[in-house]
């Protein structure tokens, strides 16, 4: 699978999740915030294409052209949202599930994901192809301490 691929993939598991189960948010962090927008539209597209019959049994908030660029919201208050990089971007929310997508090309990737640790109730998915940073060396930090 391709890196495009894998980020469709995390963001499709993430929007189910939104769109199934009670009280579950989802935030997609990237390091700008017009890739974060890309992966809403990866999310609203995966909506669209749903068969009519589950759009209403999980119907939106808003009719889907009316919502946000940087958000999907549901009638029942579940949601997922985007935001760019930086540490201090998803204080104030407590979503069940994050993805920080392409991590290795965020310079605060490691406090995002301290950030992350304490915010988000859930799933936290790290997905990035290979770079240089903080995300490398966590990666071969624990590849390292499984071969022990």
């Amino acid at each position: 699978m391709d890196w495009a691929g894998r980020s469709w993939a995390c963001v499709a598991y993430l929007t189910l999740q939104a769109i199934k189960l009670p009280y579950r948010g989802a935030i997609f962090q990237t390091q700008k915030y017009e890739k974060a927008i890309d992966l809403i539209d990866y999310a609203k597209c995966l909506y669209r294409r749903q068969p009519d019959w589950l759009r209403d049994v999980f119907p939106l908030a808003k009719p889907l052209d009316s919502l946000p660029q940087d958000r999907l919201e549901f009638a029942s208050g579940r949601y997922v949202l985007g935001i760019p990089g930086g540490a201090d971007q998803i204080r104030g929310h407590h979503p069940w599930g994050y993805l920080n997508d392409e991590t290795s090309f965020q310079p605060e990737a490691g406090e995002c994901y301290n950030e992350a640790l304490s915010a988000v109730k859930g799933k936290i998915i790290l997905n990035s192809s290979a770079g240089p940073g903080w995300y490398a060396d966590a990666r071969h930090d624990i590849i390292r301490n499984t071969e022990d």
